[in-house]
Order: structure tokens, then sequence, then C-alpha cells
């Protein structure tokens, strides 16, 4: 790998004739992930839920520019959403360079997606597996294409609960179960790669981890549990130890498109002592290694989401 250190956002190569994807667009990892990539010539679809809040982040991006930057709908706690968000693109667009699985929640309070999945699992893993699998065909199109799932330090907390996944019973632990999500997020990006590879297909299967950057991720769950106590906790957290998002989005963009990146890899930030440095090759958990948690997970998710691979 070349040198980690030195690496930053001014390393994004030209991505001219490239199409990217990238999930939770509108704000935060993701926003500035397309901003990055949208100047350096790469067709970028922000695939937000909100429209309006898509299209003010492209008009950000843009500032004035003739920037080749689109916005689509896409709802990943619905299935119906990603299934219509996967037609619609098909319609559009004849490849998929990058698919960037980026969107999320963080230790919500417990709720149900439309097609009754826990929150955390259905949106982080359920709905970026359903996603990744309908644009499948795109993506294996399209020469040298990457899958960049984004996953979090907090995997490491996280386990594959298979009699218990939807914590159907006992008690909800929010920061658990955002654990268990980020965790399958691992699992399935690892996995990817070896269905990719025993079936002979080029593809690049990575997954990233942001580190600690102030998005509005960590405001999401206190707003909803109305606690102004820990709202003030996180924004006073996010200005003063956080990284920015800007600085967070380096790992995605380097998985997407460095050189270096080979299928299976964890990237995520380096820093030496307190002093955050460029994004490197990391060692994920061995519960996100573990090939035989990966296939039952893979298929449990086939199963809830309809959506088979053809890998």
């Amino acid at each position: 790998m070349a040198d980690s250190q030195s690496w930053n956002v001014n390393d994004v190569p030209d991505c001219s004739g490239r199409t990217v994807v990238i999930t939770g667009a509108n704000s935060g990892i993701g926003y500035e992930a397309a901003r990055a990539l949208a100047r350096r010539h790469a067709k970028v679809i922000l695939a937000c839920r909100s429209l309006e809040k898509a299209r003010a982040a492209a008009s950000a991006i843009c500032a004035g520019d003739s920037l080749a930057v689109e916005v689509m709908e896409l709802d990943l706690a619905s299935l119906k959403s990603i299934r219509a968000f996967a037609q619609s693109f098909h319609l559009r667009n004849q490849r998929l360079d990058v698919l960037c699985n980026n969107a999320g929640v963080m230790a919500i309070p417990y709720s149900r997606t439309v097609d009754g999945f826990e929150m955390q699992f259905g949106t982080n893993h359920l709905g970026h597996f359903a996603l990744t699998g309908l644009l499948l065909d795109a993506l294996m199109a399209t020469p040298g294409s990457r899958v960049v799932t984004v996953s979090s330090g907090m995997h490491r907390v996280g386990s594959i609960r298979f009699d218990n996944l939807q914590w159907e019973r006992g008690g909800y632990q929010k920061w658990l179960a955002y654990g268990r999500s980020k965790l399958a997020n691992l699992l399935f990006a690892i996995e990817l790669q070896r269905r990719a590879e025993r079936s002979g297909k080029v593809l690049i299967s990575a997954a990233c981890n942001p580190g600690y950057a102030a998005t509005n991720l960590q405001a999401a769950g206190p707003k909803m549990e109305g606690s102004r106590l820990m709202q003030s906790f996180w924004a006073f957290s996010n200005r003063y130890f956080a990284e920015s998002a800007a600085t967070g989005a380096w790992p995605t963009l380097y998985a997407a498109t460095s050189p270096e990146v080979r299928g299976g890899d964890y990237i995520a930030p380096i820093y030496l002592g307190t002093a955050r440095k460029s994004p490197h090759r990391a060692r994920p958990s061995s519960a996100a290694r573990d090939p035989e948690t990966a296939a039952r997970l893979w298929e449990i998710s086939e199963q809830l989401t309809g959506v088979q691979y053809a890998i």
C-alpha cells in the first residue's frame, strides 16, 4: 500500500466517465464523498430518502458549476422503495462503477421498518444488501466496479444472534443493535468478495470505517428520544473531539478510488497519538471475518429481503 499517512482528498484521481451511487448523500460523510467525486468529474447519483434535501445538496455540490450530479429517491427502510430505485436506475444508466453503501441510522429508539425489520438492522444491513443485489448486474457489467460499504469501529461491540436477530425477545439495547448492524455490514462486504471470487467475477467489495466524524447521526437518537441533555452532549463532543465530515469521508473515498485497495479490505483512519492521519488497511474483528456466520447471514438476508444474488 502507498504511504497511507500522506493520502488525502487531493489524491482522489480523475473519475471522468464513471458512475457512482452514494446512499444517504444529502449530508455528512455521504455528502462530502459525493462532493469530492463530482469535483473529480464522476457522474454522482445522490440516493436519498428526501428528494428535497437531496436537491439542496446537489445544488450546494455544484455551486454554479456544470457538474454531473443527479438525485434519486431511495428509502432503505422500504423494500418497495429499494426495488423502485433499482428499476429506475436501470432505465437511466448503462453502467455502475461504484456503489457506496453509506446511509444509516445510529443508536435510535426501538422501531421497525415498513417491512417489519428492526430499524437499525433493517436499514443499515438489509436495505443495503437488497440494493446491492438488485444493482449487481450493472456492477458486473462495468469493468473495475466496486462496492464500498460503510461500517464502524462499533462493529466490535456487535454480535450476530440468529436466535434473536431482530430483537424480538429480551430488552432492546440501541448501541448493541447499532454494533450488530455494523458487524453485519462487514460480514456482508467480505462475503460478497468471497462469492465474487468463487464465481470468477471481477468485483472489488471493500468496507470502511470513517472514525469519529461530526455528522447528523449523533443527534438523531437523542432528538427522537426528546433528550436535550444528550443533544447537548453530542453537540459539545462533535465540536471539540470529532473530525469534520469531510475528513471522515476520506476512508470512503480511498476505498472507492485508490488502486491500492483489494477486495475484502477494511479501510480505516490511522491515528498517531491523538492526531488523525490518512486511511489505511485495518484488521476487523475476528467475528467480522467468520465465513460460517457470513454465509448464514447471507442466506437469511436473501430470505428476509427476497433478493437473490446471481453469484
